[in-house]
């Protein structure tokens, strides 16, 4: 059964104490701690044996067994047919760049592709500047001012026939809102659409399916779900053997691993193994896909209840803009906010004094920075909680934003 505080005593970075105040770690949309499992797996395979995959020798055929339990476990995450349809990258920007050139050879001049302005950058200009290589027209989605949400009634003007792509977010990166997915799903495959998912920030919140999304290509990031620095990548048939990507020659021809350049962060593959085993943590179910489920649940209605807490006390400062959906439901636990009193960058000091980190800015959300007219005075405060949080760091947080309104 699903603590905070059991899940607390496995992140030593939640422990720390400076200046005899203990860290408050409110900046999880941008990067989580690490559990001590994570750390454990990736300096076990370094001090064990480095070596690179192909040897006959056993270091080397330990990593390729390490590289073949990541492709499995990501599979097993995300709910794809088989481990052939994961693949490993830097990071989520430099699989969608790659991911874009290869995508984008079939298009012609004329085609049209369907971007939202509620997406991370990373999920927009790849796309924007394949769009411009091959003169194809970029439309993008509108959002709706009062909750952030994505306007569907919007999409449904732009995308047609001449549609080949739509590139969408799970959840805002900035506002934490949701993205009705199925829904953009079925609009794309009834004009024969690929659908290309950033689910960057949902992953930490939300398990996966690629089966019941029906999307064509998926993104995340492992450092953004207690892991370490690492991109995962899913690609759909029939696109895994068909597209082309830009790789060397002797690369295989086919199967995930054309899609990967250059060797592979083995010790980042161990950490993701054990960062998805971290997530599995709450089920005593033998499958791993049947603990994620049951584990995912409970920290999501955790996750749920300290949103509910968080938007309840916020009630309270009449002078602090919510950037989002006023719910607990159709979000995530990431809230954006704003004063016209004091800027983003400011309060994010403030805040960092009393050793409470959150950040400020835009996130590379520009479109949505930019629809608030907020990008001239600093975008935004961004309050991220994951599972981890507590109840006592919220209101930690408004002690201190209390104390930080009443100086004006």
């Amino acid at each position: 059964m699903f603590s905070a505080n059991k899940s607390r005593e496995r992140f030593p970075a939640l422990n720390r104490v400076v200046d005899g105040t203990p860290l408050c770690f409110l900046d999880g949309p941008g990067g989580t701690q690490v559990p001590d499992s994570v750390t454990a797996a990736m300096t076990s395979y370094l001090h064990h044996g480095n070596s690179n995959l192909g040897g006959v020798f056993q270091c080397s055929e330990q990593t390729s067994e390490i590289a073949s339990q990541a492709r499995y476990v990501a599979s097993v995450m995300v709910n794809a047919p088989s481990s052939r349809h994961m693949f490993f990258g830097a990071n989520m920007t430099s699989i969608t760049f790659s991911l874009s050139r290869a995508i984008s050879r079939n298009w012609k001049k004329g085609d049209e592709i369907i971007i939202s302005k509620l997406d991370h950058y990373a999920n927009v200009s790849p796309w924007v500047m394949a769009a411009q290589d091959k003169g194809v027209v970029v439309r993008e989605i509108e959002i709706i001012s009062d909750d952030c949400t994505l306007d569907y009634d919007h999409l449904a003007t732009l995308i047609n026939e001449k549609t080949c792509l739509v590139a969408v977010t799970c959840a805002s990166n900035l506002t934490g809102s949701h993205v009705d997915v199925r829904l953009i799903s079925d609009m794309a495959k009834k004009v024969g659409a690929q659908l290309f998912l950033d689910a960057v920030h949902y992953t930490p919140h939300q398990l996966i399916d690629v089966k019941a999304l029906k999307c064509d290509f998926l993104v995340c990031s492992a450092y953004k779900f207690f892991g370490p620095h690492l991109g995962i990548a899913y690609v759909a048939d029939p696109w895994l053997d068909s597209l082309m990507p830009y790789k060397v020659q002797p690369a295989p021809a086919d199967g995930p691993a054309r899609f990967e350049t250059g060797t592979l962060n083995f010790e980042a593959l161990a950490g993701f193994i054990a960062a998805v085993n971290y997530l599995a943590t709450w089920s005593d179910h033998s499958d791993l896909r049947c603990r994620l489920v049951e584990s995912y649940g409970q920290t999501a209605e955790y996750e749920r209840h300290l949103s509910r807490y968080f938007l309840n006390k916020l009630d309270q400062y009449q002078h602090i803009k919510l950037h989002g959906v006023r719910d607990d439901e159709g979000r995530t636990p990431t809230f954006a906010l704003s004063s016209k009193n004091f800027t983003s960058e400011y309060l994010a000091q403030q805040m960092a004094k009393e050793h409470i980190y959150v950040w400020n800015g835009h996130f590379y959300a520009l479109d949505v920075v930019k629809h608030l007219n907020l990008l001239d005075s600093g975008g935004v405060l961004r309050v991220g909680f994951m599972h981890y949080n507590t109840e006592e760091e919220v209101e930690r947080f408004f002690n201190v934003l209390g104390n930080i309104l009443s100086t004006r």
